[in-house]
């Protein structure tokens, strides 16, 4: 992690669950972390998850990555105050359960798409211009799903849009891999996909429903998000699948 040292990580989504648990790790290993969520309370929270020396390395402003122009002005801020831009990990995703078919879900799908697809578009615009304009070198994630390369069925339950807006981000991995090198940067992309993670998204209902099966925890995720940080340069881990041993999908 040397070459990321007091360097500037953003991660969306960070007052819960996995985005949290990225945001704490990032921290203790040296980098000036801040959490992008509504939830600006909870993030400021963390502060006392993270080792004391990493206290003041950890940052929350609020933003709801729905809204194009709160990600600009939270990009601008972060710049401003902290630096140019090293690490994004675009964390921030909702899950609806209404079905398709259904009548009046026209905002479940909206949210949905705005948060896991348009998020990612807009944060990752930042990140990058950041990225390019301070030595062309960072490090993007994407916190994907196993349910963007295959869509799981979970009984008594619809996961409506969600899927597909994983698939999406499968594809808009690769497309960054293309641009990013096209535009002669360094800058590396990694798509982690988890199975399932015992955080909020997962409803007691659908906890329920798996039985048996295991889960991941956060901090499981985070941990593989810092591998991958510490490849050297030369390297780069496209796709990671991290699944708890025993998963039933």
């Amino acid at each position: 992690m040397d070459r990321w040292q007091n360097r500037v990580a953003v991660v969306t989504g960070a007052s819960s669950g996995i985005g949290a648990a990225c945001a704490v790790y990032l921290a203790n290993n040296g980098m000036i972390t801040v959490g992008l969520a509504r939830r600006k309370e909870r993030m400021e929270a963390l502060r006392e998850q993270v080792q004391p020396e990493a206290r003041d390395r950890l940052h929350a402003i609020k933003c709801d990555v729905r809204d194009q122009q709160q990600i600009i002005a939270a990009f601008q801020e972060i710049e401003t105050k902290f630096g140019p831009v090293a690490v994004l990990v675009n964390n921030a995703a909702v899950v609806r359960t209404t079905n398709l078919v259904n009548d009046n879900n026209e905002q479940d799908i909206k949210d949905v798409i705005e948060t896991n697809i348009f998020g990612v578009v807009n944060c990752t615009r930042e990140a990058f211009r950041s990225m390019k304009a301070n030595g062309g070198d960072g490090h993007v994630f994407l916190i994907n799903s196993i349910t963007g390369h295959h869509v799981y069925r979970i009984p008594n339950h619809s996961l409506n849009i969600y899927p597909p807006t994983k698939f999406a981000m499968t594809a808009m991995a690769e497309v960054y891999r293309q641009e990013f090198s096209t535009q002669e940067t360094n800058i590396k992309i990694t798509n982690i996909s988890p199975g399932a993670v015992d955080t909020e998204i997962i409803t007691p209902r659908m906890k329920a429903a798996l039985g048996d099966s295991p889960f991941l925890q956060s901090e499981d995720v985070a941990d593989a998000l810092i591998y991958c940080l510490q490849t050297p340069p030369h390297v780069q881990i496209h796709e990671l699948t991290i699944k708890p041993l025993g998963e039933i999908f």
